[in-house]
């Protein structure tokens, strides 16, 4: 391919999707627009060719990235919109879909708009964070089907060069569902403390609080200023989404308040059925707040040498993925800590170990 591409926003997404491009194939010519700073580094790094002056001058690629905030990726898009040339591709990574598909169905444009959703992230953002491999084995949601028009394929061949699996879904569904699964927990999330944060004169209840109850309030340390444009923007299948919880939750205060404990049985066992469903082998939409990344050689005996110098200063590892392994060179694991401490200290240990994370 000799595909000319542009990525607007050098974070933690725009940053790795131009790391996995120039590992999978170096004659892709890369531009990007950000911070000097960042552009420098990146142009120092060679994950980049050209460092763009604005954000206009990405009308000379064949393919337009987006990798911004909502409010922000939606400016720079209605105008790069209306000034795309024939079979030029225009896409974005944001978490809302309608609101880019809305303004492109009142825009009159030569080029190709395909909304862009990849399923995957870390607990830190930004250029330093970034990951060749952040999309290896994660779902990368597309609007458009790629499958029903031969001149996207460059396209397609791009995104799985990621290492994703392209998944289409059309920007209403991609919401409703963003809503349910994505939206919805966060504020749930948000809630729970909230509603746990007590104090009497003896306890502070959260001094209290488990493994299962941090499990489920991990995300409320969210910084808000990345969801108020997801509110803002997906405000309906958000609230539709808090009133079918409402209804669910009023449900189960039934079945409490008359100790009806056959239905609680057929609903747990329900809950139980549907949890076993959800797979284990790709990133969702939920990003995970306390993870970190570690390159190993391949060499027997490397997982063990990871794992042992953790145990050693007792931190315990939640979850552990291989993401993409090179033969004859190494991979890269994801692993999952409890806490924020947990994955800082587990950093810097491995670091001292001898090991590179991310």
């Amino acid at each position: 391919m000799k595909e000319k591409i542009a990525i607007i926003g050098l974070g933690l997404i725009g940053g790795s999707i131009a790391k996995a491009l120039k590992g999978a194939d170096n004659n892709i010519v890369i531009s990007a627009y950000d911070k000097p700073e960042i552009l420098n580094t990146a142009l120092k790094e060679k994950i980049i060719n050209d460092a763009l002056q604005n954000f206009e001058q990405a009308l000379d690629s064949d393919i337009i990235f987006i990798c911004l905030p909502i409010d922000t990726a939606i400016n720079i898009f209605k105008n790069l919109a209306p000034n795309l040339r024939s079979n030029q591709i225009l896409t974005d990574v944001c978490s809302v879909k309608t609101a880019f598909a809305d303004i492109w169905s009142q825009i009159k444009s030569s080029g190709i708009y395909i909304g862009g959703h990849p399923m995957t992230g870390k607990e830190k953002g930004g250029y330093e964070n970034s990951d060749a491999l952040l999309f290896e084995n994660s779902i990368y949601i597309l609007t458009e089907d790629l499958r029903n028009n031969n001149n996207l394929e460059n396209f397609r061949i791009i995104i799985e060069s990621l290492g994703a699996n392209i998944l289409h879904v059309p920007p209403k569904q991609h919401d409703v569902i963003a809503a349910s699964i994505s939206h919805l927990p966060q504020l749930i999330s948000v809630v729970l403390v909230n509603t746990a944060s007590l104090k009497t004169d003896n306890y502070n209840f959260l001094d209290l609080a488990a493994g299962g109850f941090r499990d489920m309030t991990r995300i409320a340390s969210s910084d808000f200023g990345i969801w108020k444009s997801i509110i803002s923007e997906n405000r309906g299948e958000i609230i539709s989404a808090i009133e079918k919880f409402i209804f669910e939750v009023n449900k189960i205060k039934g079945f409490v308040y008359n100790l009806d404990y056959n239905e609680l049985n057929d609903y747990f066992e329900t809950a139980r059925k549907s949890r076993d469903e959800i797979p284990q082998k790709t990133k969702g939409f939920l990003t995970p707040l306390h993870d970190i990344f570690i390159f190993v050689k391949d060499e027997p005996g490397v997982i063990s040498k990871v794992s042992g110098a953790l145990f050693e200063n007792g931190i315990n590892i939640k979850d552990i993925e291989l993401l993409k392994i090179r033969e004859g060179e190494g991979g890269t694991f994801r692993i999952a800590f409890e806490s924020a401490d947990d994955a800082s200290r587990a950093k810097n240990i491995l670091q001292s170990t001898g090991f590179r994370t991310n």
